[in-house]
């Protein structure tokens, strides 16, 4: 490690206590959320106090309540990658985005956030439980992940293709990808479960497509707070919504963790005693 000691977790929300040099002590006693805090530093949130530079604590409305705080700690990593995956060739709004695991972390998010700005949202999910989930975040066709004819069930629904869509695994699903891009389409994707995927290289040319490779910690600054503003917007005004399914205290972090590696639905939330 970089530091001879790492507190971890880059996302969470709670009252500003202090503030430092050049900082406005108006601040002092606001609800905030933050992201990036353990992002190429050595103190996370996951600890009682956390310290973060100015414009990475994101002011929420001052009477938020607990839900909105608990929601608003896990803006940060899933909600600017989700974010940024959907709208970082501009507005959606009119266009047919495909989101692949749309009941995940960031695919929620991103699903959402489409269905807000004006998108027909197509999501991919692996299992039938999971159609319901889908729906109830706003998507307008659900289709299972494994489907041998997925890619006829897409250009059934958008013969022209998709405009945007949402990646999870690069790698997995690149070949569908290529055949349900419209044309001028973009892919953005956050993660590849190998490192140098094969891709069909004059598919996505004729399709004149592009490719993003999104990787949240190194998003520019200005895109990071464009989101996280956009984010806060979209929570406090009802149009996103998270679900945390899980409350534990922090000193509990490590069954936390196990929960998450065993795939547990919803969001985890740690709270400070």
């Amino acid at each position: 490690m970089p530091f001879p000691r790492v507190i971890p977790h880059s996302d969470g929300a709670g009252t500003i206590d202090s503030v430092g040099p050049g900082v406005d002590e108006e601040r002092i006693g606001q609800k905030v959320w933050c992201y990036g805090a353990q992002s190429y530093r050595a103190f996370g949130t996951a600890a009682e106090y956390c310290v973060v530079p100015n414009p990475l604590a994101v002011r929420l409305p001052d009477d938020s309540d607990t839900d909105t705080l608990e929601q608003a700690a896990c803006l940060g990593i899933a909600g600017i990658t989700g974010y940024r995956a959907v709208f970082a060739d501009g507005t959606v709004r009119g266009l047919t985005v495909f989101v692949h695991g749309a009941t995940g972390g960031v695919g929620s998010i991103a699903t959402q956030m489409a269905v807000r700005d004006g998108a027909t949202v197509i999501a991919t999910v692996r299992s039938e439980s999971q159609i319901g989930a889908a729906r109830v975040l706003g998507a307008h066709h659900v289709l299972l992940a494994d489907a041998q004819d997925l890619t006829e069930q897409v250009r059934a629904i958008a013969p022209k293709g998709v405009n945007r869509i949402a990646e999870v695994d690069l790698s997995a699903h690149i070949e569908v990808d290529a055949e349900i891009i419209a044309i001028g389409g973009a892919i953005a994707s956050y993660y590849s479960s190998t490192d140098r995927p094969t891709i069909p290289y004059w598919t996505l040319g004729f399709a004149d497509a592009t490719l993003r490779l999104l990787g949240s910690d190194d998003f520019a600054p200005a895109v990071k707070a464009d989101a996280a503003a956009r984010l806060t917007q979209a929570l406090v005004d009802g149009s996103l919504h998270i679900p945390v399914t899980e409350r534990l205290p922090l000193e509990n972090i490590a069954q936390a963790h196990d929960l998450f590696e065993r795939g547990h639905a919803g969001r985890i939330v740690l709270h400070i005693p």
